[in-house]
C-alpha cells in the first residue's frame, strides 16, 4: 500500500462516517495569557518505545511549555505500561498520584466512575467535540459527562518477515488475507524453516493481550458484550458463542495442534514477542508502526524485509482495536493550579503537538491531518498509512469501569485455559461468561 494524502485518507475513513467533519478553530485560547499563569503540577505518562525521535519531540514540547509558561513548574513521572495501571490505582486510592495524566484509552472510565477525575471536555480546552474522533470521545464519557480529551488514536498493523516467507515457500510479497491463511502460513513456516510462524501474545494481566486477540474474536463475529452493535448497551454477556469458539479454535490450531507459535506465548507481552521477531524466530505478528524503528535499531539487516498490511479478515469482518490515549485531570489537582494544567492540556491536544507527540500514531485532534506535521510523518514513517487506514475497522473496548478487568484478566484467562488445554474450548468460554457476569453483577 502506497502513501496516502489527506484527501485519500478521508476517502478511506468515509466508510466509518468520519470524512465529513468540519474543523473549527475556536477563538477561545488558554495560551493567550500563559505568560501570566503561575502554578505547579505533576503528570504521569508511559515511557517511549523509541527514545530517539519520540524523546526529541517531547524535548521540543517541554521547551515550548517552558517558553509559554515560564512561571509554571511541572514534575514528570514515567512508568512502564505494564506497571502504570496498578500503580495509579494504588496511588489515587491513597490520596496521591498525578494531577494530570495521559492514559491508554481503556483506563479512563474506571477512574471517572471511581470519582477520581475532574470533568474535562474539549470545550474546556477551547476545542469542539467535532474536532476529535467520535469513538475516542465516547471513551472519555461516563454517565453523560466527559472526563478527558483524546491526545492520539491508533490501530495496529499485521507485520511479516518477507525473508522467512520466501524460505518457507510462500510469496514474500503476499501476507495472509484471512485468519485461516494465518493458520496455514504459520504451519508452513514452522514445517519448512527453523522459525515459528505466528507470534501469539497471551500474558495474563497485561494490556497487550486484548489488543492482539480481540481483533480475532471480532473478525469471527464474536464479542465480549454487545460492543459490535450500533447502539451497544454493554450489559449483555456474549462471549460464549459459536463465533467465539471458532476464533479460539484458530489460536488452538496454531499453538496446540501445529505448535507453530512459541511455547513462551503464555508469558509473552508484545515486548518479548517483538524480540522474537527481531531475532527472526517468529515470522508474523500484530504490532505498532514503532516496530519498524525498533528493528532498524536492533536488527537493521531485517528492516528492508519487513512487510506491513491491514489485519486479516475473518468470516464476519476485518477488525482492530480502536486504541490511543486520552488526557485526564485528577481531582487532587487544586483550583490554584488548574489554569496551568488546562493550558498545558490545550497545547498537548492542538493539531501540531497531537502529531509530534504521537509520532508513530495518529493525532487525536483531527485538524492534525491538515497540519504540515502529518505529511512530514507520512514521509518519514514507512507504513504509517497502513496503520491509519485500519482506523476504519477499529472497534473500541466497552466503555465501562469493569472493562480493564475483563480485558486484562478474563480474556487472557480464557486464552490460557484453551492453549494449556486446562479446559475445552466450550468449557473455557462458559467459564469466561461466568467470570464476566460476576464482574458486571458486582457493579
Amino acid at each position: 500500500m502506497g502513501k496516502i494524502n489527506r484527501r485519500q485518507f478521508l476517502q478511506v475513513m468515509g466508510a466509518a462516517g468520519l470524512a465529513s467533519f468540519a474543523p473549527r478553530i475556536p477563538s477561545f485560547n488558554l495560551l493567550r495569557k500563559a505568560q501570566d499563569i503561575q502554578g505547579s503540577f505533576t503528570w504521569w505518562r508511559p515511557p517511549f518505545d523509541l527514545p530517539g525521535v519520540e524523546q526529541d519531540q517531547q524535548n521540543a514540547f517541554d521547551a515550548a511549555i517552558a517558553e509559554l509558561m515560564p512561571n509554571v513548574s511541572i514534575t514528570l513521572e514515567e512508568m512502564s505500561y505494564g506497571d502504570m495501571l496498578d500503580l495509579l490505582r494504588t496511588a489515587v486510592r491513597g490520596g496521591g498520584g498525578p494531577d494530570v495524566a495521559v492514559l491508554p484509552i481503556l483506563w479512563g472510565v474506571e477512574f471517572a466512575a471511581g470519582g477520581f477525575l475532574r470533568k474535562l471536555s474539549p470545550a474546556d480546552l477551547g476545542y469542539t467535540v467535532e474536532q476529535f474522533w467520535p469513538k475516542a470521545m465516547n471513551s472519555c464519557r461516563w454517565q453523560g459527562e466527559y472526563y478527558g480529551v483524546p491526545t492520539n488514536n491508533e490501530t495496529m498493523t499485521f507485520i511479516w518477515n518477507k525473508r522467512t516467507f520466501e524460505a518457507a515457500g510462500l510469496d514474500p510479497e503476499t501476507p495472509p488475507a484471512t485468519w485461516d491463511e494465518v493458520v496455514a502460513f504459520s504451519n508452513q513456516i514452522r514445517s519448512n524453516t527453523d522459525s515459528f510462524g505466528y507470534g501469539i501474545v497471551a500474558r495474563q494481566n497485561h494490556g497487550n493481550t486484548p489488543f492482539r486477540n480481540m481483533p480475532l474474536l471480532w473478525a469471527y463475529g464474536a464479542s465480549v458484550l454487545d460492543e459490535l452493535d450500533d447502539n451497544p448497551q454493554l450489559t449483555e454477556v456474549r462471549i460464549n458463542s459459536p463465533e467465539a469458539a471458532a476464533a479460539m479454535q484458530v489460536l488452538y490450531d496454531i499453538y496446540v495442534r501445529d505448535k507453530s507459535a512459541p511455547s513462551s506465548a503464555l508469558d509473552n507481552s508484545q515486548t518479548e514477542n517483538r524480540d522474537l521477531f527481531v531475532a527472526e524466530q517468529v515470522a508474523m505478528m500484530i504490532d505498532h508502526p514503532t516496530a519498524l524503528g525498533v528493528i532498524q535499531r536492533d536488527n537493521p539487516d531485517l528492516a528492508p524485509h519487513m512487510g506491513f498490511a491491514q489485519f486479516p479478515v475473518g468470516p464476519a469482518r476485518r477488525a482492530a482495536v480502536f486504541g490511543g490515549s486520552n488526557i485526564h485531570i485528577f481531582n487532587r489537582a487544586s483550583e490554584e493550579n488548574l489554569p496551568a494544567i488546562l493550558a498545558f492540556a490545550q497545547l498537548r491536544c492542538n493539531p501540531e503537538w497531537a502529531n509530534r507527540l504521537a509520532w508513530f500514531s495518529n493525532p487525536g485532534n483531527r485538524e492534525g491531518f491538515e497540519n504540515e506535521w502529518w505529511q512530514t510523518r507520512l514521509e518519514a514513517i514507512p507504513f504509517l498509512d497502513v496503520a491509519t487506514s485500519m482506523l476504519e475497522y477499529g472497534v473500541p473496548f466497552p466503555v465501562i469501569p469493569e472493562s480493564t478487568e475483563i480485558m486484562n484478566l478474563i480474556i487472557p484467562a480464557l486464552i490460557q485455559n484453551v492453549l494449556t488445554e486446562t479446559m475445552s474450548i466450550p468449557d473455557a468460554l462458559a467459564e469466561a461468561e461466568r467470570a464476566i457476569q460476576e464482574v458486571l453483577d458486582r457493579a
